[in-house]
């Protein structure tokens, strides 16, 4: 197939394909088309962005996700990558993500992307993907407490009193040794950007 006639857009843009990209996403992954249509209208110039693929006939032949990750600052996820059923086998996933990572590195400014995949690995593998730790899009937000300096540095919120507090319970006793390490169903995967 001919890449020469292919665009890659970002669909807060052109809202004419958020319908059909509800569809095709929910093809592969189905979810409500409610909660889609809402994860598709997040997206805007910064992340999360929505990024889809179109011919020069305007059909819709692809999608991907570009969300935050807020633990790596100069990295993105990289998120339902999808090619239309009809259109597998054209290289087509193979343009589409080295157009991603075209936006990722020129108008983001980022210097890797991450994602992840069931099922898919060599597919990246060969884009240059190697296996990483598990990442997560979700960030923590941890709330500041200011506090006087004390010796030992302890701190109490000025409107507890602490002393009228009771101790905790004990802990209960675990029955079996616990396992600590993050396990996943799916491989992540991450790629500098050079």
């Amino acid at each position: 197939m001919e890449h020469k006639n292919l665009k890659v857009l970002r669909l807060h843009n052109h809202p004419e394909y958020l319908e059909a990209c509800c569809v095709m996403i929910n093809e592969e992954w189905p979810r409500s088309r409610t909660a889609r249509m809402m994860s598709l209208k997040a997206s805007c110039d910064k992340l999360p962005t929505s990024l889809i693929l179109i011919n020069d006939r305007l059909q819709l032949l692809g999608h991907a996700k570009l969300t935050p990750l807020p633990q790596f600052p100069n990295s993105c996820f990289i998120e339902t990558v999808v090619i239309r059923k009809s259109m597998r086998g054209n290289k087509l996933g193979t343009f589409l993500m080295g157009q991603v990572e075209d936006y990722c590195k020129n108008l983001l400014n980022l210097e890797m992307v991450h994602l992840s995949t069931k099922g898919q690995e060599i597919f990246y593998a060969k884009l240059g993907y190697v296996t990483c730790a598990p990442v997560s899009i979700y960030g923590i937000s941890v709330p500041v407490l200011k506090c006087e300096k004390k010796p030992l540095g302890f701190c109490k919120p000025p409107e507890c009193n602490i002393s009228s507090i009771p101790p905790p319970p004990p802990l209960p006793q675990p029955t079996e040794t616990l396992n600590s390490t993050i396990t996943s169903k799916k491989t992540f995967m991450f790629k500098k950007l050079k």
